[in-house]
Formats: structure tokens, sequence, C-alpha cells
């Protein structure tokens, strides 16, 4: 079957897999919809690891339920696509996000795992939920991501009256932003690089106002819309300036949240942290109550999460969509891709 692999710095190859075969134990899944995240572009731009297919973000039909009883052939669903080992104590208390193993075999992030960039998958039994009817094959592609924004806006822990900095305007930035508001933030701000990407953010209404973070007066427009800084920034960027802004944008007492992954080290003054006394907390994928409560969300139609869709393009395009969320002056922020198309 067709998958598209990471060939070199970015670049991919359409190249031939074999199919997944069925071992009574894992479902095996045949791609409907697969969403192109964050954390694959960092793996596209390094080039490595080569071979890779990537795509953790799913919905898909059972061809073949393996272990799983209670589902049928036909059935939609999508997965956490992570591997933990179920037995440490990460995972015994319900936070296997962070489990040591909960990566080592992660679909669409491990060799020996491909992902959504191709026709059919295999994916652990357990990971496995059931879409109900009224979730479409798009917003079930849509699930994993918004898990990661929920994720970090707990960690935040928002209050209602919060004023909130989210920096970054990709995907997780404008789910975290979506979350913020919901869960009462008074005032919530974008800020970023690509300025059709910031304008967006508050055309979609989850944000209520875009900072030009290659503006040189950023720091003091903040400080002149917000002048004792907020209370809650959350880093969707994972760079050193953009840390070190957040740092810099937050009130004494504050918290960040670094959701934003980084393959380099990141860089700041620790002395704003420590003058500030802040709290700083790292953000790392999602439990699977909140996996599963934005299937909750999704299908009572409390929130929207299509709008956030720019495009769902064909296997052969991956190259094209890659390019495209990253060029730096497209406003796209997610792309799907259909392997039937």
């Amino acid at each position: 079957m067709k998958a598209a692999a990471i060939q070199d710095v970015k670049k991919f190859a359409i190249i031939d897999i074999p199919k997944p075969t069925p071992d009574n134990s894992k479902v095996i899944i045949e791609i409907i919809k697969t969403g192109i995240c964050g954390s694959d572009i960092h793996n596209w731009v390094a080039g490595n690891p080569k071979g890779l297919v990537m795509g953790h973000e799913f919905t898909g039909k059972v061809i073949d339920k393996g272990s799983r009883i209670d589902l049928n052939i036909g059935d939609r669903v999508t997965a956490l696509p992570i591997s933990p080992c179920g037995h440490c104590e990460a995972c015994e208390s319900g936070n296997m996000q962070y489990c040591s193993e909960t990566w080592t075999h992660a679909i669409g992030l491990s060799l020996d795992n491909p992902g959504g960039l191709t026709d059919t998958i295999a994916v652990r039994p357990d990971m496995v939920l059931k879409l109900p009817d009224n979730v479409t094959d798009e917003e079930g592609a849509m699930i994993e991501p918004t898990a990661v924004g929920l994720h970090a806006i707990h960690l935040a822990d928002i209050k209602v009256g919060d004023k909130v900095l989210i920096v970054g305007g990709g995907i997780i930035g404008l789910v975290s932003a979506m979350f913020a508001k919901l869960e009462g933030a008074e005032y919530v701000a974008i800020s970023e690089t690509n300025i059709a990407r910031g304008k967006k953010s508050v055309t979609l209404n989850v944000a209520d106002e875009f900072f030009d973070a290659k503006d040189p007066n950023f720091i003091k427009n903040i400080y002149t819309k917000v002048p004792k800084g907020f209370d809650k920034v959350i880093d969707c960027s994972g760079n050193s300036k953009a840390v070190e802004s957040g740092l810099m944008s937050v009130k004494v007492g504050g918290t960040i949240v670094l959701v934003g992954v980084s393959s380099k080290p990141i860089e700041f003054l620790s002395v704003l942290a420590v003058m500030k006394e802040l709290t700083i907390k790292g953000a790392i994928a999602y439990t699977k109550e909140e996996f599963k409560k934005c299937i909750e969300l999704i299908a009572n139609k409390k929130i929207d999460v299509m709008k956030f869709v720019d495009d769902i393009v064909p296997l052969e395009d991956t190259q094209k969509a890659y390019e495209r969320l990253t060029n730096g002056i497209d406003d796209a922020v997610k792309i799907l891709v259909d392997p039937k198309k």
C-alpha cells in the first residue's frame, strides 16, 4: 500500500509498505482522514527518522477488531496513538502521557508503527475509541490535537476573569485559546510571527487580540494593553525567543505552561522567572479522560473544531501541505490528508 514517508530534510517520498496483518490483538483500521501535527512538522524539517510514516491524528474504519470484542467491522474509530506500559506510577495515576514507554511505539511517531499517512494501520486495542455517529470523519481527526489544547488549559488552571496570552497561533495555540475562553478567561491574546495566522485567530473568535511577535515594541504593546501582565501564558511555539517573551509578558506570581516542543536547547533569562516567582509547567499530550472529553464536547456541539480545518488533500499532496504550513505567510493552521482522495 502507498504511504508518505520521510525521505530527507523537508522531503517526503511516496513509498510502498506492507499492509498490517491481523494478529488477534491489534485493531486493524482503514484510514479515512488524518491530520498534520506540529510535532510531525519537526520531524519533516529535520528529515529524521528516515522512513517514518507519520500521522497520529486520525479517523478510521475497523476492518479487523483484533481482541476488541465490543467493536464491529465497519465501526468508525479514532485512537490515542501512545504506547504506555500500563503499570508504572504515571499510568496508575491516570497520567500515562508521561509514562517512560508512552512514545516508544507510538502510532505515527515510531518506525515500527506507521501512522495515518497511509491506507491501513494497526493499533493496540486498549487505545481505540469508537466515534459517535454525530462526529464526522473530519472532526474525528481533530480530536487528538484538541485534547492537547485541553490538557494545556487544565495545567494552566484558568480562572474566571484571567488574562491569558497564547504564544504561537498554530492549531494547538488556537485550540488552547478556544478552551481558555470556555474556562472563563476575560481576555485572550495570541502572539505570532506569521501575521496572517495572528489575524486569523481574531477572525475565528478564539482570541480578542493579536500581537505581532516581530514588532520591536512587542513587550511595550503588551503592557500598554495589560499593565500588570498576563495571569497565564501558554507557549505553543517551543523556541527561545518565544519562551522569553512569555516570561516577560506574565505577571508577578503568574503561570507559564510550555506546550511547544523543541529539538534544540531553550535559552532564557532565568532571572525573569526567579524575580517574578513564576510557576513553570511542562505539558505533554493529554490524559485518556481528556481525550474522551473532547469526543464528548465535539459530539454535543459544545465546540467547533472544523473552523480550524483549512484544506483536505490527497496523499500525493502531503509534501505541498507541509510546505504550506511552514512557509510563514499562509494563514493555514490545520490540513487533513485523505489517503483515498
